[in-house]
């Protein structure tokens, strides 16, 4: 596959400087140590201290300039969780089937065992006033789709997880729907059922259609069990849509990693509020 280049801006903050500047030495490191990428150059910036921050008063950033292949840089978003990604690479990416299904299948191992660790990503607001979305297209509509419309046709299985088995299927298809896939057939498989609560888990099979950056997103949000492109055989990736699934990728991870900080930040604004009143 060949190389794409882009420029990773990774943020660093912190309430100790020192800290930070070690932070931000062992990330210029740990990229230099990489495999299969071409570290162009990275800077690192000085360390800025903004003393209205009372929590987090010292920033820093990394601009790391990168060659490597598809699936390396989209590895590198999730690990880095850049704040800013800028693609410098103006051509196209052409990508078999089988070789993206691998691809999607590490994204989803990967932001699996970040939701583990911190909590899931698909969070959605009621669907109770959105209409049941369709399932079930013609062969021509999907040909249609792929063709015209630049599409990917592609199988998915989640784990889903509630007390009743009609709710669970209906906002599954409008949360597709919802993140702008077309169902083409969806099968929702009871697993267990725990006796105490009554909650059951699923699993819910579905083939949709959507474009790629729809494609990556779910994939992130949702860690898939299974997945699998089926057509076309051969997926073309415009740099915008590169540039956007690298960035999508690095915001999922930042949110998950920072989940932390920013509980204690909202522990410490509404600490400061009881003080004051």
């Amino acid at each position: 596959m060949e190389k794409i280049e882009a420029i990773f801006y990774i943020e660093g903050l912190s309430n100790d400087k020192k800290a930070l500047e070690s932070a931000m030495q062992k990330t210029v490191e740990s990229l230099k140590a990489e495999k299969d990428i071409e570290l162009v150059d990275v800077r690192v910036d000085e360390i800025l201290e903004d003393k209205d921050n009372e929590l987090l008063p010292y920033s820093g950033m990394i601009e790391a300039r990168i060659k490597a292949p598809f699936s390396a840089l989209v590895y590198l978003a999730i690990r880095y969780a850049p704040a800013i990604v800028d693609l410098v690479s103006t051509e196209k990416v052409e990508i078999p089937a089988e070789e993206l299904t691998k691809i999607l299948g590490n994204v989803s191992y990967v932001m699996g065992q970040l939701m583990e660790e911190f909590g899931p990503l698909a969070v959605y607001p009621k669907f109770d006033e959105l209409p049941e979305p369709r399932v079930g297209y013609s062969r021509d509509e999907i040909e249609e789709m792929i063709l015209d419309e630049r599409m990917i046709l592609y199988r998915f299985v989640i784990e889903a997880y509630g007390d009743d088995e009609k709710r669970v299927e209906s906002d599954l298809k409008k949360a597709l729907a919802y993140e702008g896939c077309r169902i083409n057939k969806f099968v929702l498989k009871l697993q267990n059922e725990n006796e105490k609560t009554g909650r059951k888990h699923f699993l819910a099979a579905s083939e949709l259609v959507s474009d790629v950056e729809t494609l990556f997103q779910l994939t992130g949000k949702y860690a898939p069990v299974a997945i699998s492109v089926v057509e076309p055989e051969i997926v073309d990736i415009t740099p915008p849509e590169v540039q956007g699934i690298l960035s999508d990728l690095a915001g999922f991870a930042h949110e998950l990693v920072t989940r932390p900080l920013k509980a204690k930040i909202l522990e410490k604004a509404n600490t400061s509020f009881k003080l004051t009143r």
